[in-house]
C-alpha cells in the first residue's frame, strides 16, 4: 500500500465505524502501541471531519500482558498507557496496524478490562495477514494481505517512520 491507498482505507474504516455504531454516541478509540495509536489518531481525525465531533481516544501499552515475555531475550520496554476516560459502558474500538496470530489482541483485551467494563469491544486493523492462532476476527480491515508465516508485513506511518507505506518482506528482508 502506498500513502494514498492507506488514506483511502482509513477513510473507509472511519465511515464503517460510524455506520456500524450509528454515530459517535458512547464511542471511543484505543490504539495499541505503537502504530495502532497512529491509526487511532488518524481515525479520530477522519471521524471528526465527518461528524464534526471529537471522540475519546486512549493509548494502550500491552507489554506486561504479552504471553511471550519469558521467551524474549530483550528486556521489555514499558511505555505509558493513557486512557483518560471511563470505558464502562463505552463501545471501544481497539486499533492496531497488523493482525497476525491474535495474541496482541488477546493481550490488549486483558489490559483494557483492567480499566473497566466496556459495553462492546470492536477491532480495527489496517492490515489482516491471516494465520490466526486465537479466534479473533477484525470488525474493520483496511486490506487483507495473504502471506506465508515466514514473511513480515512492515507498516510505516509518517508519525513514526519516514513515509506512509505497507510492504511485505521475506525472511531475508527482501521485498
Amino acid at each position: 500500500m502506498n500513502a494514498e491507498e492507506m488514506n483511502r482505507a482509513i477513510t473507509r474504516i472511519a465511515h464503517e465505524i460510524l455506520e456500524k455504531n450509528k454515530g459517535t454516541g458512547d464511542l471511543a478509540l484505543v490504539g495499541i502501541r505503537t502504530r495502532g495509536v497512529v491509526l487511532a489518531n488518524r481515525l479520530r481525525d477522519k471521524i471528526k471531519d465527518i461528524e464534526k465531533t471529537t471522540i475519546d481516544l486512549g493509548i494502550l501499552d500491552i507489554t506486561l500482558y504479552r504471553d511471550d515475555l519469558t521467551t524474549g531475550k530483550d528486556k521489555p520496554v514499558l511505555r505509558d498507557t493513557d486512557i483518560p476516560f471511563a470505558i464502562d459502558g463505552k463501545k471501544v474500538v481497539l486499533c492496531d496496524d497488523v493482525l497476525f496470530t491474535g495474541r496482541t489482541i488477546r493481550a490488549a483485551i486483558d489490559a483494557l478490562v483492567d480499566f473497566g467494563r466496556p459495553a462492546q469491544v470492536q477491532l480495527a486493523v489496517l492490515i489482516d495477514r491471516g494465520h490466526r492462532e486465537l479466534p479473533f476476527r477484525p470488525d474493520y480491515v483496511g486490506k487483507n494481505i495473504p502471506t506465508s508465516k515466514d514473511m513480515r508485513v512492515k507498516v510505516q506511518m509518517t508519525e513514526e517512520d519516514a513515509e506512509d507505506q505497507v510492504i511485505v518482506v521475506n525472511s531475508k528482508g527482501q521485498n
